[in-house]
This record gives C-alpha cells, sequence and structure tokens, in this order.
C-alpha cells in the first residue's frame, strides 16, 4: 500500500473514527484503526465490536492495499505534523511508513486480516432525516436516557417510525424526553432502541458539520455548503446510519420499551410560563441547598408568580419568587434540582410551560413554538414546612 493525502484530512479521519475505540479494550487490536488505499479514496474504519465507524477522504494512490495500526501512533504523527501533505506506505507487510517534508516515522501495525470485519447492516427497511432538525432532537432526547446498564432498554432511544413521523423517546424511568420529526421512508413502519452511545457520536459529528456561519468563517472554514440528509438503514438487530462520507454501525438493544404513554398527563390544572433563563438561574442557586435533601425543590405556583422554596438543611435553605404566568388554579409540586438543571441547561426557547395536575402527577414541559417536543419529569414527595 501506498499513497498521498493532506494531512488535514487523515487528522479529522482518525479523530472521527477514533470516537469507536473505547478506553477499556478486550481485545488488544481493538485499539487499532483500519486504513484501506482502494480507486482514488482512503477508508479510515474502528470499531469496539458494539459501535463502529467508518470514513473516507481523497486520496492519491499510488498502490492499493491495507493495513492495522494503533489508533494512538498514527493520531501522534498526524496531529504533531505541521507538514500540509503525507506519504504513507507499508513496508515489510505490517510495518506503516509515514513520511513527510520534514518528518519520517515508523509505526508497528498488524495485517489487515486481524481487524475484526466491519459487516454491513442488511438493509430491511430505511428512511431519511434531515439534519439540522434531528441534531435538535438528539440534543433534547438522549440525556434523559438512563446512564446505567442495569435495564438495557433504558440505556437507549426509542425510534417509532410510522408513515412520515419519526418519534424519538428517551427515559430512565424519573424524567422522559419526546421528539417528533418528519421522515422520508420506503412506508414499512420502525420500532427498535438505538444504544444513546451511537446516537451521541451522530450528535458530536452533526454539531461540528453544522457549526454556525460566523463560527466556520473564524476557523477558516467555507460557509457555502450544501448539507447532507441523514439515511437510516435497519435490519433486525443492527442500525447503520450514513451523513456525507460518515458511517455509523451498531447493535440495537435487544428487548421492548416501556409504554410511556400511560404516565403523559391527560390534563392540566396548572400551566406556567415561565422565562427560562431566570428559573435556570434560580434553580441552579437554589440546587447549592436543595442537594442536601435528595435534590427537593417546591413549586407553589399562584396566579402571577410562582414560590419556590428549599427544605431547611444544615447548610441553611433558600427561597425565590419568580413573576410567572399562571393559568388554572393554585397547585404545589416537588422536583428535582438536578433533573430541572439538566433539563434547563438543554433548551434554548425564551419562555418554558410546565403543567402540572397536583404534587402526586409529573409535571410536563413544553416549548412555545417547539409543538414536537415534550420533557415530563416525576415528582417527589412534598416535604413538611
Amino acid at each position: 500500500m501506498k499513497f498521498s493525502c493532506s494531512t488535514h484530512d487523515l487528522l479529522q479521519a482518525l479523530h472521527l473514527v477514533s470516537r469507536a475505540i473505547g478506553s477499556q479494550q478486550a481485545l488488544p487490536i481493538l485499539g487499532n484503526v483500519l486504513l484501506e488505499a482502494e480507486g482514488r479514496r482512503c477508508t479510515v474504519s474502528a470499531t469496539d465490536l458494539e459501535l463502529s465507524i467508518i470514513t473516507t477522504f481523497d486520496a492519491r494512490i499510488e498502490n492499493e492495499g491495507s493495513i492495522t495500526i494503533p489508533a494512538k501512533a498514527i493520531l501522534n504523527f498526524a496531529q504533531y505534523n505541521n507538514d500540509p501533505e503525507v506519504l504513507l506506505e507499508t513496508s515489510e507487510g505490517t510495518q506503516l511508513r509515514c513520511t513527510s517534508k520534514h518528518a519520517r516515522t515508523m509505526i508497528s501495525g498488524e495485517a489487515a486480516s486481524e481487524y475484526p470485519t466491519i459487516t454491513a447492516v442488511d438493509r430491511l427497511t430505511s428512511f431519511s432525516l434531515k439534519a439540522e432538525p434531528f441534531l435538535q432532537a438528539l440534543h433534547l432526547v438522549t440525556f434523559a436516557s438512563a446512564k446505567s446498564t442495569l435495564r438495557p432498554v433504558l440505556s437507549g432511544v426509542s425510534f417509532l417510525q410510522e408513515k412520515d413521523k419519526l418519534t424519538l423517546v428517551a427515559t430512565d424511568s424519573y424524567r422522559l424526553s419526546e421528539y417528533i420529526l418528519e421522515t422520508k421512508g420506503n412506508g414499512s413502519a420502525v420500532s427498535c432502541i438505538i444504544p444513546t452511545k451511537i446516537l451521541d457520536e451522530l450528535r458530536s459529528i452533526l454539531s461540528a458539520s453544522l457549526k454556525k456561519p460566523e463560527e466556520k468563517e473564524q476557523e477558516g472554514e467555507a460557509t457555502e455548503k450544501k448539507v447532507p440528509e441523514i439515511e437510516v438503514f435497519l435490519s433486525k438487530q443492527q442500525i447503520e446510519m450514513h451523513y456525507g462520507n460518515v458511517r455509523l454501525l451498531s447493535r440495537l438493544i435487544d428487548g421492548k420499551f416501556p409504554d410511556y404513554k400511560q404516565i403523559l398527563p391527560k390534563e392540566t390544572k396548572t400551566s406556567v410560563l415561565f422565562p427560562t433563563r431566570e428559573l435556570l438561574l434560580v434553580v441552579k442557586r437554589m440546587h447549592y441547598f436543595a442537594k442536601e435533601m435528595n435534590n427537593t425543590l417546591t413549586f407553589h405556583c399562584e396566579k402571577s408568580q410562582t414560590k419556590i422554596t428549599t427544605p431547611q438543611t444544615q447548610a441553611g435553605k433558600d427561597e425565590a419568587e419568580v413573576q410567572a404566568e399562571a393559568t388554572g388554579g393554585s397547585n404545589k409540586i416537588a422536583l428535582s434540582s438536578s433533573y430541572l438543571l439538566d433539563f434547563l441547561s438543554h433548551i434554548d426557547g425564551e419562555v418554558v410551560e410546565m403543567k402540572v395536575i397536583d404534587a402526586l402527577h409529573p409535571a410536563l414541559f413544553t416549548l412555545s413554538g417547539n409543538p414536537q417536543f415534550l420533557h415530563l419529569i416525576m415528582p417527589l414527595r412534598l416535604q413538611e414546612e
């Protein structure tokens, strides 16, 4: 194998696929990346056997071939090399010679045949999504999934696609996020649970790709670029997502997602419109005391304002009044300051609406101008005052 390429392109590809390399590897070779030179492009791949990431870039190929090499070693070479062009060629079968104007590096690798095979998904069904709305959906949904794998189905995101709608739902059983997107598909209904890890990696890739024009100008990138759609392919046990020249493959989570519709409030007694930034600031301040007592914050909802209080703790207590427009009767509910902080830090809207039935039912949060999204937080037991 022998090819030359842009150092920047090589480094970008390595950074991207390295997301699939975990810190704890059962097999040493899983700390490697696979390089394959064919035609006019170089393909770079990495896998941890659960998640695989593959990308390609343009290269001037003299001899086709492949090799697998330690990701840290090749990243080290590309990251600390100021030369714009590099030449990569195999030597003695499993050695990779990396050459540029001011650098000569030899990296020991292994034969490509030793690397685990990354099998493409048997595409039983497929649909496509617009990148920007999907990024927004991931930002507002994935954080609500369980961090523990004790209940595997809760450590993923439910995808339910029917006709031209895709519903994403994540929950850890104490909170829940739902977002509904438009899709273009083959008409087949889809119901599966996708590991949060693959969606978080895709979110990072999309965030970098969909930078605001002013951010791209600051970093010297082209601002006029057509945004590709995300293509999703599914089999019974796997998912494959394509975005531009990037492919992500993952196993699906086996199991049945909880029937969350039954806990969504069917009615509302009190509705309060909070200024998002003010509420976030108040919750941040009050969390200092609330965390001493099960993160409890009590909301006392009245017509023109809502009083928020913490329990009395050894550290002290806190109380705040937020000017908020309320409809319906007076109400009271206790919610987790930790979950509120997590939710409020993920939203951009100026106003957030909280809908409450009573102290025993979950609080439902929605955003003005975004009817596709809802967030639910289960109540805590009211503290005696």
